[in-house]
């Protein structure tokens, strides 16, 4: 996690933002030297050109709002980060949790998580949660102006709870993150359980589940030892055809079983 010293964050300081609301993104652009356009794009979701230390940042205007605001965080980071190189992001490359961390479209991510959620305005919405669930990332969602999955993300980052958020659609997980308290051994299944309610609603077309509900591990996870706990799933839906799972652990046996074996 970085620190409160990042450069993002020390731009919001700067500015003297002391509310979530107060992130303006097109202030915090123009106070780099960038200016902002939004237009239809088609070979790309967001574009950054400069030259000596103006810029001008396009964004395709045909996004939700969130998505948006993500992508100007996303480029400001690439204006901060990579100065000089020609990039173009792809709407699949923005956000994408898939690519490596030294990747710059990951590390230009960095920049925008911590623009549009800076830790020192995160951290007390993030403590006043005293369970996680996904009425927990819509408030997150609502307070920041981030999607759900970025909300997910930057929770899962804090490591407040043991968690993970699980993506699939009807061939398979796409991707996975979760906290650092969660042992690496725990490692979701490609395909979804039948007994999951993420299988119900992407096959079935069940609604999303208004709270979380206890489910044995072994839905998720394949391995032994998961047959002896049950985590809490909560599902919901994404664009695209795609469900988000948020699996939490409660067990600590569950967790502390893998760090005995590890010492």
């Amino acid at each position: 996690m970085k620190g409160a010293g990042g450069p993002a964050e020390k731009v919001l300081r700067d500015l003297g933002i002391v509310r979530p609301e107060d992130i303006d993104l097109e202030v915090v652009a123009w106070h780099l030297g960038a200016k902002v356009k939004y237009r239809p794009l088609n070979t790309c979701e967001a574009r950054i050109v400069g030259r000596e230390d103006r810029a001008i940042i396009t964004v395709d205007n045909r996004k939700l709002a969130e998505r948006q605001r993500y992508s100007v965080g996303h480029e400001l980071g690439h204006w901060h980060h990579h100065r000089g190189r020609c990039l173009i992001c792809r709407s699949e490359e923005i956000g994408s949790f898939k690519i490596s961390a030294l990747d710059p479209e990951r590390v230009a991510d960095g920049y925008a998580s911590d623009l549009l959620m800076p830790q020192y305005l995160f951290k007390p919405v993030a403590r006043s949660f005293r369970k996680l669930n996904v009425a927990a990332l819509r408030q997150i969602k609502a307070a920041f102006s981030v999607s759900l999955t970025a909300a997910a993300f930057r929770i899962m980052e804090s490591d407040q709870f043991a968690a993970m958020l699980v993506v699939h659609n009807q061939q398979g997980r796409r991707y996975f993150f979760g906290a650092r308290s969660v042992p690496g051994r725990w490692f979701p299944k490609d395909e979804l359980d039948q007994e999951s309610h993420a299988f119900d609603m992407l096959f079935g077309k069940a609604a999303e589940m208004a709270h979380p509900r206890k489910i044995g591990a072994d839905a998720w996870f394949d391995r032994a030892e998961a047959q002896k706990f049950e985590i809490l799933e909560q599902s919901f839906a994404l664009p695209g055809d795609e469900v988000a799972t948020l699996l939490i652990i409660e067990d600590e046996d569950m967790l502390e079983e893998v760090q005995e074996k590890r010492r």
